[in-house]
């Protein structure tokens, strides 16, 4: 048996498994991603994953594996990033366990990140709110069960691995108090406050729902929880019927994640401060916050305006009268 094989095993069983804890999202982005480059590998060497060695997988193949992902996959920088983290903190794992294959190790480690253009944040008007909302037809069940998925995710702000993964017991409809508790990323556990209107859909769906408290909130047909990506589906169908009430959702690619920033943004709409916005969001840094700041083009008016030179009136610039000109200068 290789070096790798066994290094593998305990990088998934004794790191991130017993030392770590690690969530088990991290665990399957880890998977997915090594399961990936094994596969590249056995591929491009013409062994079997479980004959592959450090040698085999070295600097070279890892980086013809990240170019993979973008130019044949079609991954974005930011997808190939998270993949290269993945294999970076298994080769950090082996460094000390095979200095044997240190120079190979240490090679691996040392391909950078890709840097990549930070598009410009997308989220929802007050009108695509409505016409989204209005979009599943309420009288059928799925979509009582859409509409009450969508408000709350535009309402709190959950991430869609929060939402997919609330139980009838994490919701609380008592007045006044209700709440969600939701277990964010590093296990972090917090509780989302519900607005009047929220707590009327969900107590609806809810009594509707009428499941057992370990059931979850959101269920499929068959009662399973809903995924990630049926959530985003969901959410991708009714965008396109919305948008043939409201035309500016034809130009936006809605996600679940473009409701977390549609929920930040209405934060910012009524002046709450970025502190709270990140407690709120379950952040783990102010720094990851900032991007809100950037998208709200009324906070940077108000900046220009307070910086406008004394005897100046407040706004933005306007020509004056040609005629008024002229006197001016008389």
């Amino acid at each position: 048996m290789t070096a790798l094989a066994p290094t593998l095993q305990a990088f998934f069983i004794e790191r991130l498994i017993n030392q770590k804890d690690a969530s088990p999202r991290t665990i399957a982005a880890y998977r997915d991603t090594l399961k990936l480059l094994l596969r590249y590998a056995s591929e491009r060497t013409d062994k079997p994953p479980s004959k592959l060695d450090f040698a085999d997988l070295d600097a070279s193949l890892i980086s013809g594996f990240l170019d993979h992902l973008e130019q044949e996959r079609g991954n974005t920088a930011r997808t190939r990033n998270a993949r290269l983290a993945a294999i970076h903190s298994l080769y950090r794992f082996a460094a000390l366990r095979h200095p044997e294959h240190a120079h190979t190790i240490a090679r691996v480690i040392e391909i950078p990140t890709k840097r990549h253009t930070r598009p410009l944040l997308c989220y929802l008007d007050l009108e695509e709110i409505t016409a989204l909302l209005n979009a599943p037809n309420r009288a059928t069940w799925l979509g009582r069960r859409d509409h009450a998925l969508m408000l709350l995710t535009i309402q709190t702000g959950v991430r869609v691995s929060e939402l997919t993964n609330l139980r009838l017991r994490d919701v609380s409809l008592e007045r006044p108090g209700a709440y969600c508790r939701v277990i964010g990323k590093g296990r972090k556990t917090r509780s989302q406050t519900l607005t009047a209107e929220t707590v009327q859909v969900l107590r609806d769906w809810l009594h509707e729902r009428n499941g057992a408290p370990d059931d979850p909130v959101f269920p499929t047909r068959r009662g399973e929880p809903l995924g990630p990506r049926g959530v985003a589906w969901l959410i991708d169908k009714h965008t396109t019927t919305a948008a043939s009430q409201c035309p500016s959702l034809a130009t936006k690619r809605v996600t679940p994640h473009v409701l977390r920033h549609t929920n930040a943004m209405l934060l910012r709409a009524k002046n709450v401060d970025i502190l709270t916005i990140a407690l709120w969001l379950g952040h783990e840094s102010t720094t990851t916050t900032e991007v809100y700041l950037h998208a709200d083009n009324r906070l940077k008016q108000e900046a220009i305006d307070r910086t406008t030179p004394t005897g100046t009136p407040p706004g933005r610039y306007q020509p004056t009268d040609a005629m008024i000109a002229f006197l001016d200068q008389l």
